[in-house]
């Protein structure tokens, strides 16, 4: 690998503010979202060693700015990954709001870039764009984003979408030039707009091949933007980690044995039309329940996005996640039943691993 791509590597957590749950399906094993979960998930989170926070956005999730900014008042050091969704926000409150937040809390906060996956979600919340004008309208309001926060003078900006003139905001981006932006998708137009403008593209799971492959297409894409070396990589992943190797099956099997099949059936038909969701799917069909022997697919029968899991015990586990470092990744956005005592796991049980057997890339 050279060595421009042996960047420092740098683990994310997830907040449940939908709530948790160790078996879907069971009400009794549910978790119901509310403040105290939110911190007892963060502050797990912060003394495991994770430095960002993915906050999800969705009909059944808390506001995420909202929730994010409270989070980040309540923590010292991790960083909340916030979802900046085309034609949601004006980009030029967007623009104040994430500076603004950049400024109070010291410098944490990154920025997520979806254009969303249900696309009835979407258009029930009033955004009336189909999926490939929602990438053209990211694009603009990334672009106008980055104007505000470099520009030495007032922006003016004519576009598709957009008409500004005239405009400055205070306060700048404690961050320079600007907070970092990640964006996880499949499709070409992901694609592009990450070659474009993410300082990661996070991948969901697959076969570390196959995200090889994928970091040297989209690589090849920054370069006509000049941008081949600055683009980074990474992994959106489920993590079932116990000392015990049986003990990480039964939690990953009981997570889901008692989902129904209306879940299920929710699952492929609302997310149809998302690229990255259809690779999950694929995946499913074709491997059935392992893709290898610790990359396993169940989660994808009921949750959208992130279907992926890594089970097994801490060597296991941790060397699984060292296929995808192989693979070209340097970023990891995990999650886990329950949030709060899987990021423990991780921090107690599997980072050290991964520190030891990546020197000089992961603080022990």
């Amino acid at each position: 690998m050279p060595s421009s791509e042996l960047r420092p590597l740098e683990f994310g957590w997830y907040l449940p503010t939908h709530g948790d749950t160790t078996a879907y399906g069971v009400p009794e094993a549910e978790v119901a979202g509310s403040p105290e979960l939110c911190e007892r998930v963060v502050s797990a989170a912060e003394q495991a060693g994770f430095e960002c926070l993915l906050i999800p956005v969705g009909l059944t999730c808390w506001e995420a700015w909202i929730a994010g900014a409270f989070m980040a008042a309540r923590s010292a050091r991790i960083k909340p990954l916030i979802a900046a969704r085309p034609g949601y926000i004006n980009p030029v409150l967007l623009a104040k709001m994430i500076s603004t937040f950049d400024q109070m809390s010291g410098g944490r906060i990154c920025v997520n870039l979806i254009a969303g996956q249900n696309e009835s979600e979407v258009e029930g919340e009033g955004v009336r764009y189909p999926k490939e004008q929602r990438y053209a309208l990211m694009e603009e309001e990334v672009s106008i984003l980055k104007a505000l926060w470099t520009a030495r003078g007032p922006v003016n900006f004519a576009g598709r979408f957009h008409t500004l003139s005239n405009v400055h905001i205070r306060p700048r981006p404690l961050q320079q030039p600007y907070p970092k932006f990640y964006l996880g998708g499949g499709s070409r137009e992901a694609w592009e707009m990450s070659a474009k403008h993410s300082d990661v593209h996070l991948f969901w799971g697959d076969l570390p091949e196959r995200i090889a492959q994928n970091v040297g297409e989209i690589r090849s894409l920054a370069g006509a933007h000049g941008r081949e070396h600055e683009i980074g990589f990474g992994m959106r992943l489920q993590l079932i980690c116990r000392e015990d190797e049986r003990d990480a099956w039964e939690a990953a099997d009981r997570l889901v044995r008692h989902a129904t099949e209306r879940q299920k059936q929710q699952i492929k038909t609302l997310y149809s039309r998302s690229v990255a969701n259809q690779r999950v799917q694929e995946l499913a069909r074709e491997y059935g329940d392992l893709l290898l022997p610790h990359l396993w697919t169940g989660i994808s029968k009921v949750r959208p996005g992130a279907g992926i899991a890594v089970v097994g015990n801490p060597a296991q586990c941790a060397g699984m996640l060292q296929e995808f470092i192989n693979a070209g990744c340097h970023s990891f956005c995990l999650s886990g039943y329950l949030h709060d005592e899987e990021a423990e796991r991780f921090g107690r049980l599997v980072r050290p691993i991964l520190a030891e057997n990546n020197r000089g890339r992961l603080a022990a």
